[in-house]
């Protein structure tokens, strides 16, 4: 795969109430320790990290992150197949830059360059 998904991202209304249930659901360690208390979620043997947080508007959603080399490539590649900047690159931090398009139906995608590369 060119562009494998690499991670996952669960927000909603209720952050506590998520680590709980997911924690419950799958077993998953959850690691709040940081100054946002976002979830972060390391893969085990097999499978991708994710986050569990606070949704920043309305109730929340599911978004996955596909790798790619270069985020505002990727996110321009989408505008001229149809689809539409949601979030423009953004620097996480540690040189890991995120964005995320819509496709042209509205379903909400991610991309990341991971830092470290």
């Amino acid at each position: 795969m060119s562009a494998p998904i690499i991670h996952f991202e669960v927000l909603g209304k209720d952050d506590a109430a998520l680590h709980d249930f997911y924690r419950s659901m799958f077993g998953w360690e959850i690691d709040t320790n940081n100054p946002f208390g976002y979830g972060f979620v390391m893969p085990a043997s097999s499978g991708i990290a994710g986050g569990i947080g606070k949704a920043q508007d309305g109730p929340g959603h599911v978004t996955v992150y596909a790798q790619v080399d270069d985020v505002e490539k990727a996110l321009e590649k989408a505008q001229s197949l149809g689809g539409k900047t949601i979030a423009p690159a953004m620097d996480m931090g540690g040189g890991t830059i995120i964005g995320l398009f819509a496709d042209p139906e509205g379903h909400i995608f991610g991309v990341v360059s991971p830092g470290g590369q």
